[in-house]
């Protein structure tokens, strides 16, 4: 992947020369005339197989990767509350829409359109240091081919994975109009340049060629370059929009918010880790037979984080809580998602089970000590364990794939030690008692790689940190972050979005023949019950008040104030100026009835208080 578009290219779909093109078949020739020709053809067929094969693979594993929003989506509205369920979905449906749109328009040609000449650069220690591509925006020039046009619809795919991290971590009170901006940001600029410096070619890429640590700064499917680049902007937003109105006591208590739908979040939980198979998978092209152990890998470690962290939480709680134990699959994904194709099974099961511990702890520090309020644990998910994952890599990885990995070839010579060779000086034939390495770890030998991996972690930090820090604070200067207290106490769902999530109440369609009349609401004997407190009212006289909430109950085209609408189902009758209510808690009833009737009197002050029945 470090050779820009040309480099997707090739290694996607190697097509043979035009020499080599033919649409003849061969016939019977006895005398072995066009004996000659048979090599060419073979090699032409397979060539284009080849082809075919590899094209077919990555947009079916392009497919999984965009169902996997649908697991985000189920995951990140189960764990939050019923009043946001409409909110937190739109996001996750949106997110693709925009990272599809946004990567086409720049974000592709900034990732990979490092073409020579192509890469804008800068000069460092006598070396090259790239930062960008600008070639093939709007999938023109030569993106405009099959091979990379595949290519780009598998990225696109992972792009909306990046950008909806965030929204999990901020539900519940992030505006959606922010969150649209934020995406096309994200999708467009912020994620595809920190994808240029891993895989397309730019310079932590080359640490390897350029400064002889291992191969370069290696992510084989993402763990910092999708989740870590989406966790670290996940907790910048949380730290600058803040907690959720009662998250936290004013003594310093935290409070539990309940998931409202364990299933959903479950089922969700497993829908992702189905297609992360794409996920991880997608990243083997060019025939390789590689696909097996990074597929296997992918299942082992997130079984092992799922197991690791019901057994912690069980020791620590008695009780194995089902969300970490989703969250604890998660995160042996987005940990294995690095070193998938470079570490053995047992590694494997190894960083999973590292990686189950790991979520618990960090959500529980991150929750009671740091206090940033992530609903749904992105933060440990996908930031604290995409960091694991890229130094797993370069502790565990064994040697056995990746020769020859961003250009760089390392051997292990006579005496066991390492020698490093630059793509020029490789060797044609290898002297007696060398052996050629794949990408190669600590544990293995080469602590340099260590080193690269160590340094791709703390630049991801870094760019995200204040590339994220500056588009939170440009869109909370010119449009907000955060939606108003009266829309999060409501719910975000009508305010932002006129939908609600869940329908439990189907009204009777009214015939069109039918005269419109006013429902007799306000009657003067309770619809079911006693009413079992009062909310008398004050600052108002007595035929106003009456006139004004006569006004509310009549059906109109237009949808009815949010705070009717929770007030309406528990009221019985109005005697005067005191509402009685049969069921409801008395405070919220009394709050959601001042700000109603505040809206007909804006110039009266409106005083309600719980009276005696």
């Amino acid at each position: 992947m470090a050779d820009g578009l040309f480099g997707l290219g090739h290694c996607l779909a190697q097509e043979p020369k035009a020499s080599d093109k033919t649409s003849a078949t061969p016939v019977s020739d006895p005398a072995g005339a066009n004996s000659s020709l048979d090599p060419l053809i073979d090699a032409a067929v397979s060539a284009r197989n080849r082809a075919a094969i590899n094209m077919v693979w990555v947009l079916l594993a392009a497919f999984l990767v965009m169902f996997m929003q649908a697991g985000f989506a189920m995951v990140e509205t189960g764990l939050v509350r019923s009043r946001n369920v409409s909110h937190t979905t739109a996001m996750t449906l949106m997110i693709y829409s925009i990272a599809v749109l946004g990567f086409y328009l720049c974000g592709f040609a900034v990732m990979f359109g490092g073409l020579p000449g192509k890469e804008a650069t800068i000069s460092l220690f006598g070396k090259a240091f790239g930062l960008f591509g600008h070639a093939g925006f709007m999938l023109s020039g030569q993106a405009n081919d099959p091979a990379v046009l595949t290519m780009f619809l598998f990225f696109a795919a992972i792009a909306s994975t990046v950008a909806t991290i965030a929204t999990g971590a901020l539900a519940e009170r992030w505006k959606f109009l922010s969150f649209v901006i934020y995406g096309a940001v994200m999708t467009t600029l912020i994620y595809p340049v920190f994808g240029n410096w891993v895989w397309g070619g730019g310079w932590l890429s080359q640490l390897g060629a350029n400064f002889g640590l291992g191969h370069g700064y290696v992510d084989f499917a993402g763990s910092s370059v999708v989740h870590l680049t989406g966790g670290v902007a996940a907790a910048v937003g949380c730290w600058m929009l803040g907690p959720r109105i009662g998250k936290y006591g004013r003594n310093g208590s935290v409070n539990v918010m309940i998931a409202h739908n364990a299933p959903m979040y479950m089922l969700g939980t497993l829908i992702l880790a189905f297609g992360w198979f794409g996920f991880t998978g997608g990243h083997c092209v060019a025939g390789e037979l590689n696909l097996g152990r990074v597929a296997t890998n992918t299942a082992l470690a997130s079984a092992a984080g799922a197991v690791a962290s019901m057994l912690y939480l069980w020791r620590l709680y008695k009780k194995p809580d089902p969300s970490f134990i989703c969250n604890g699959m998660l995160a042996g994904l987005v940990a294995i998602s690095a070193p998938c194709a470079f570490v053995t099974p047992t590694a494997a099961v190894f960083i999973g089970l590292v990686a189950g511990i790991l979520v618990v702890g960090s959500v529980l520090f991150v929750e009671r000590v740091v206090k940033l309020d992530d609903p749904v644990g992105a933060i440990s998910v996908h930031g604290v364990n995409g960091a694991w994952g890229v130094l797993a890599l370069g502790l565990f990885a064994d040697g056995t794939f990746g020769h020859g990995w961003n250009n760089v070839h390392w051997y292990r010579v006579p005496g066991g030690l390492l020698k490093w060779v630059a793509d020029a000086e490789k060797p044609k034939v290898l002297p007696d008692g060398w052996t050629e390495l794949g990408v190669t770890g600590l544990f293995y030998g080469n602590s340099s790689q260590f080193v690269a991996e160590c340094i791709g972690l703390v630049s991801n930090l870094i760019w995200m940190a204040i590339a994220s820090y500056l588009l939170f604070w440009l869109l909370d200067r010119l449009i907000g972050n955060r939606v108003s207290m009266t829309t999060e106490l409501q719910g975000l769902d009508i305010p932002e979005l006129g939908v609600l999530g869940y329908v439990t109440d189907d009204p009777k369609p009214m015939a069109r023949s039918q005269p419109v009349v006013a429902e007799p609401r306000p009657a003067a004997v309770p619809r079911s019950g006693a009413a079992h407190f009062s909310i008398v009212v004050e600052g108002v006289e007595v035929a106003a008040l009456q006139a004004a909430w006569s006004a509310f109950c009549q059906p109109t085209d237009e949808s009815p104030e949010p705070d009717f609408l929770a007030i309406y189902p528990q009221f019985t009758t109005l005697k005067g100026n005191q509402f009685r209510f049969r069921a409801g808690s008395p405070e919220e009833m009394r709050t959601r009835l001042e700000q109603l009737l505040k809206t007909r009197f804006p110039e009266r002050t409106i005083l309600a208080r719980v009276g005696k029945d």
